[in-house]
């Protein structure tokens, strides 16, 4: 699984705090996944986000123009196929 996380260069905390929710959503659900941060605009406009911070599972928009919750990633995490049946174990 990849996860991005897109940013303008100048929002920097919104951006911090995505990615610590990511990681702690990763933490208490223990799926493993590539997690990077992108604070480039070229890479915003080819994923048509307009918006920062935005939040990329597996070259999918999921989130835009705020932080998720912790919550809400665990959520998102779950909604992929082949990490259904990890997550409903734990």
């Amino acid at each position: 699984m990849r996860i991005d996380i897109l940013g303008k260069p100048e929002s920097g905390k919104r951006c911090e705090k995505t990615l610590e929710n990511v990681r702690q959503a990763l933490a208490e659900t223990g799926v493993e996944a590539e997690v990077h941060l992108f604070r480039d605009r070229r890479k915003m406009i080819d994923h048509r986000v307009y918006v920062s911070p935005a939040l990329v599972v597996d070259d999918c928009v999921r989130v835009a123009g705020r932080i998720p919750e912790v919550r809400e990633i665990i959520a998102l995490l779950a909604e992929r196929p082949r990490y259904q049946k990890r997550l409903n174990a734990a």
